[in-house]
């Protein structure tokens, strides 16, 4: 059943309810749902492990809004920015069309902003995020956009370098395994790594996986001062 529908410039984002879950769809293609959650909380903590402060943390895609939930369970969490680039998915949240929304955008530490995530994270300030997660496609090979190709390339992976703080992550969810991904984060951080998970999918045994980089502690590519955007 449709629970809700909008068109964007991208195409049509569409909220469905199928037996007990919510399922969100861009363009008919399926991008997640409530009925399993658990690789979406495991992007979170991966990225709040890898950190030893993780006060400033930025998510790439709200999505249902899982990711950012359990990062906000981390009380070291002092500033979230989730940067979502369809206005609907932001709206269903906040209207309840998505049960746990409200609840979770009334948390004074978040800040949803309407942007694209690549333009957003190119303009912040070197050394200004702590913690980066990036969760907006299937992965590099089941891209929601193919304008979004772009994120999983060495130039847009060496911006994201650039913005992380020393002893900063990344972390990247993929539903396949993506060596060339890998490759890719290996060049531009200084340390990098790919970790399956096991999952289950219509009782099916399978595996998502996570591409994590971090930045050496001692790196000094800007001030640890510099924070995200301005409280608000």
């Amino acid at each position: 059943m449709r629970v809700a529908s909008a068109t964007s410039p991208r195409g049509q984002v569409t909220l469905v309810r199928r037996a007990d879950a919510l399922e969100l769809r861009v363009n008919g293609v399926f991008v997640m749902d409530t009925a399993q959650t658990t690789t979406e909380r495991a992007l979170a903590r991966a990225a709040l492990a890898q950190v030893n402060h993780p006060e400033q943390v930025l998510v790439g895609g709200l999505g249902l809004g899982f990711t950012a939930a359990e990062m906000l369970t981390d009380e070291r969490v002092t500033r979230l920015e989730v940067v979502e680039i369809e206005p609907a998915v932001v709206s269903w949240l906040a209207d309840g069309s998505v049960p746990h929304g409200p609840a979770l955008l009334a948390d004074p530490r978040l800040h949803v902003i309407e942007a694209d995530v690549a333009s957003y994270v190119a303009a912040l300030p070197p050394a200004s995020v702590d913690a980066l997660v990036l969760d907006v496609d299937n992965g590099p090979g089941y891209l929601v956009h193919e304008g979004n190709s772009r994120l999983y390339q060495p130039q847009m992976l060496g911006t994201i370098a650039r913005v992380l703080r020393p002893g900063g992550a990344v972390v990247i969810w993929s539903s396949a395994r993506a060596p060339e991904l890998a490759t890719a984060m290996a060049a531009v951080l200084d340390e990098s790594d790919e970790q399956a998970l096991a999952v289950q999918l219509q009782r099916r045994d399978e595996q998502y996986w996570l591409y994590s980089g971090w930045k050496d502690e001692g790196q000094i590519s800007g001030s640890h001062g510099t924070g995200l955007a301005p409280a608000g």
